[in-house]
């Protein structure tokens, strides 16, 4: 569907307005990106909007694809109605990139690969009930909390206005993101399973992020 332009302003001007909330918003991470990183990546901007495309398109669909999986009956509307706004919300975050690029001339590759999210991905417990969900809402606010801190850096970083502009739109909404997956955890098991294995992942995603490759995306090496 393709957005006219009062809808692209009211995406607009929503993302807008979520970064008036960034100093209320604490990220728990463990490992801070330096600000070489950001130098380094900005150096590639095309490929580095490339990589952003199919992140906020994998985003989408990890919202969607979570849609049915709740696990109390009583969180039923809460979960649905949640991810739904989500994968709208990372729906509208990949129109954005995409119109960027191809104002840009950019032609997006067919392929992606994100070895960061795959290796969070593989400390997943498949096939352990909620245990699986819990792992799957928390590796996705990890990396909705490392986006958003790492978007901040670029914002802060751009010369370019209109990369400048697209980060500083996108930074704070991807942290209220990572709080979102939280909440949804919250429906999934009691506080003190939920924090211990919170603090864990933190923990191991402070290492992987360190050990990615070096390349213009934005979960690599610093």
């Amino acid at each position: 569907m393709r957005l006219d332009s009062s809808q692209y302003n009211a995406i607009n001007t929503r993302v807008q307005m979520s970064v008036a909330f960034y100093h209320h918003l604490h990220l728990p991470l463990r490992y801070t990106t330096p600000k070489t990183w950001a130098e380094r990546v900005l150096q590639d901007p095309l490929h580095l909007l490339y990589d952003h495309a199919y992140l906020e398109r994998k985003a989408a669909t990890n919202a969607l694809d979570l849609l049915n999986r709740w696990v109390s009956s009583s969180s039923l509307q809460q979960w649905t109605q949640t991810l739904s706004h989500l994968a709208q919300d990372e729906t509208a975050h990949l129109y954005l990139v995409t119109r960027l690029i191809a104002k840009r001339g950019g032609t997006l590759p067919r392929t992606h690969r994100n070895p960061y999210a795959q290796a969070l991905r593989s400390h997943v417990r498949m096939g352990q009930g909620k245990y699986e969900i819990l792992d799957r809402l928390l590796v996705s606010a990890l990396i909705e909390a490392r986006s958003s801190e790492r978007f901040h850096l670029l914002a802060d970083t751009a010369q370019d206005p209109e990369l400048q502009q697209l980060y500083r739109n996108l930074f704070a909404s991807e942290a209220g993101h990572y709080k979102t997956f939280l909440t949804l955890a919250e429906t999934v098991v009691a506080p003190p399973i939920l924090e211990a294995r919170w603090h864990d992942l933190l923990y191991l995603e402070a290492e992987l992020i360190q050990t990615q490759p070096e390349q213009p995306t934005l979960h690599s090496r610093a």
